[in-house]
């Protein structure tokens, strides 16, 4: 059994590659899988980090603020594309995959293409509640489409559909980590509240500047936090804790790996809407203050946001006025357990489980 998995760019897609991977290896122990990410992604680190082979692919996307360099790097898109399509091909022709799995990103697009057009089954995992062009166009030619929103058919035709929700990392979808746990590993103190805040892999300017404008809240409210500022941000971060004296209730972090523990300490979490995030905090179901980017395709984390939003799970802040609101916002949370109980009770009656294997389920029935 051989498969290709597609995709990749930021976190929300190489997470849910990763967990359909290992769900297939769990199955079929035989299985031969290789992943087809873009050069310089994130994926070409994590997905080898996870155990698996990876080509990498010159793809990249058009760049819309116009600088002189990006001018530049959009005039080689053409060739970018190009050079991938003939690599693609090459891939195909070497590996001979049985089944091409997309999950988004730049990769994706030129990899199902190529297999779709060689009669190879292809399978689409669209993660978002609101399709992007990519999916969209790819979705012509797939055979399966799976989803984790309804009403997903105004994006893609009905008789492909099959909603099986999000795969997420199985250390959060198997989390037994207690609160007690989870505070010791990251030398919190036991009592007393905690917030987390988290930006997605690769941090949220934003979010960050709203915790760095406000260090003197969590002295005040003696709120611990846990923040993961991501790459950008994280001295700029570290040198402003130390420098307000915050230390003891602000600990700061480029990368949590292990979230399942971050998720266990925390009372609060502040995070932006991207798909794969929202999956994990439904089944983690704690209250969330949720601030979706305004830097995506069709602004969808909104959408994302206000699907939770819609049911009482969540509290969403807008981007733009996250500075000035959104820490308020948490504190009206700490000081509401009526509300942060039910909050809890909303997101996880939205939580779904067993998503991986549910996408292994509909890879099976394209095997030949």
């Amino acid at each position: 059994m051989k498969v290709i998995i597609s995709g990749g760019g930021s976190g929300g897609h190489i997470f849910p590659a990763i967990a359909i991977a290992n769900a297939l290896k769990a199955r079929h122990p035989e299985a031969d899988i290789l992943f087809v990410g873009a050069e310089g992604k994130m994926e070409m680190e994590k997905v080898p980090a996870a155990g698996y082979r990876i080509v990498g692919l010159p793809i990249a996307g058009l760049q819309r603020k116009l600088t002189p360099s990006n001018i530049v790097r959009n005039l080689q898109l053409p060739f970018k594309m190009m050079k991938s399509r003939r690599m693609v091909k090459r891939t195909l022709a070497d590996f001979h995959p049985d089944v091409v799995v997309g999950v988004g990103g730049f990769a994706s697009q030129p990899t199902l293409n190529a297999a779709a057009s060689l009669g190879i089954p292809t399978l689409i995992q669209e993660q978002n509640s609101y399709a992007g062009l990519t999916n969209k166009t790819l979705a012509r030619r797939a055979r399966t489409i799976c989803v984790a929103y309804e009403g997903m058919e105004r994006f893609f035709p009905k008789d492909k559909i099959v909603f099986t929700g999000n795969p997420v990392r199985d250390m959060i979808e198997n989390n037994c980590a207690t609160a007690a746990e989870g505070r010791a590993h990251f030398g919190l103190e036991p009592e007393g509240r905690v917030l987390l805040s988290v930006g997605g892999s690769l941090g949220a300017r934003s979010i960050n500047q709203m915790l760095l404008g406000h260090l003197h809240f969590f002295r005040e409210n003696n709120i611990q936090v846990l923040w993961q500022t991501g790459r950008w941000m994280y001295d700029e971060a570290v040198a402003a804790v130390d420098k307000a004296g915050v230390g003891q209730w602000v600990k700061v972090y480029q990368f949590i790996s292990r979230m399942d523990l971050a998720y266990a300490a925390a009372d609060i979490i502040v995070s932006r809407a991207g798909a794969i995030a929202i999956s994990e905090l439904c089944l983690v179901g704690k209250p969330v203050v949720l601030i979706p980017s305004p830097n995506v395709a069709e602004d969808h984390q909104t959408k994302n946001a206000l699907a939770l939003v819609d049911r009482g799970a969540a509290v969403m802040v807008r981007d733009a006025d996250c500075h000035t609101q959104g820490l308020r916002t948490v504190k009206e949370l700490f000081d509401s357990p009526l509300q942060t109980r039910e909050m809890c009770a909303a997101i996880a009656r939205m939580a779904v489980r067993g998503s991986a294997d549910k996408i292994v389920d509909q890879i099976d029935k394209l095997l030949p």
